[in-house]
């Protein structure tokens, strides 16, 4: 058992954790990708699927739905939403040119071996006029979600102002995942046929909190997605960034 959770630990200090559970916060990004991008009968590739959490409300929405996920087990599992998943990374998408109409990738980019060689390959997959929908760490996110590494041990949980050393600091507590400015997120697709149609920042959708202390965890949520209608948006967990394919 020792060993089984020490190799989860790995798995999610490499690749973080995929969305589980469907929770409000993922209702609201689903909410969110549906204010920029068709899905009714639209072929949709989730480029990095986990166990196939977005799969399964994209095809609720009338979506024909792709997967591709590079940890085996975890695309076992989201095999049993579609058989239209393979292991694969995203960086070598085994995928013709022009396949799909919307590319998804949540959270993913950050973990990557090498996320411009997986910008370019999403935008390869798209169609001219199809939009890839991308979601990635903010920088100046107050917390590091991803843990640090100390003393050659992993420590999970969300660590206050590691984002905010320079660089040579916070990759040495977080060589394990990027977080990304917004000239940084803009910079990674420059150069490909990918034109930024929106680009913001949003908050958490504080489940946990609700969930442990609901009146306060609802005002907590509450005050701060009215915040990302402010300048003060700057400060929010992810970068949502919608692009389309041009040519």
């Amino acid at each position: 058992m020792n060993a089984r959770r020490q190799i989860m630990q790995e798995t999610f200090q490499q690749r973080g954790a995929p969305s589980f559970v469907w929770r409000a916060g993922q209702e609201r990004r689903l909410a969110l990708v549906e204010r920029w991008v068709t899905l009714q009968g639209q072929r949709v590739l989730d480029a990095g699927c986990g166990v196939g959490t977005y799969m399964a409300a994209f095809q609720k929405r009338g979506a024909l739905v792709y997967g591709v996920e590079i940890e085996a087990d975890r695309a076992a599992e989201a095999r049993q939403v579609t058989e239209r998943v393979c292991a694969a990374a995203v960086e070598a998408l085994p995928f013709a040119p022009a396949s799909f109409d919307v590319v998804f990738s949540h959270e993913v980019l950050e973990h990557v071996s090498d996320d411009r060689r997986a910008v370019q390959e999403m935008a390869r997959c798209l169609r001219p006029g199809g939009r890839a929908v991308i979601f990635v760490p903010n920088r100046w996110y107050p917390f590091e979600t991803h843990g640090i590494e100390w003393r050659g041990r992993y420590h999970f949980g969300n660590i206050p102002l590691v984002n905010y050393l320079p660089d040579r600091w916070r990759n040495r507590l977080c060589p394990h995942a990027r977080a990304y400015t917004r000239r940084q997120i803009r910079g990674l697709l420059a150069g490909t046929p990918l034109r930024i149609v929106h680009h913001t920042q949003i908050y958490p959708g504080f489940d946990n909190l609700v969930a442990r202390w609901p009146r306060a965890g609802r005002l907590v949520r509450a005050i701060f997605h009215l915040l990302e209608r402010t300048p003060l948006r700057f400060f929010g967990l992810s970068h949502f960034v919608v692009a389309e394919r041009e040519g």
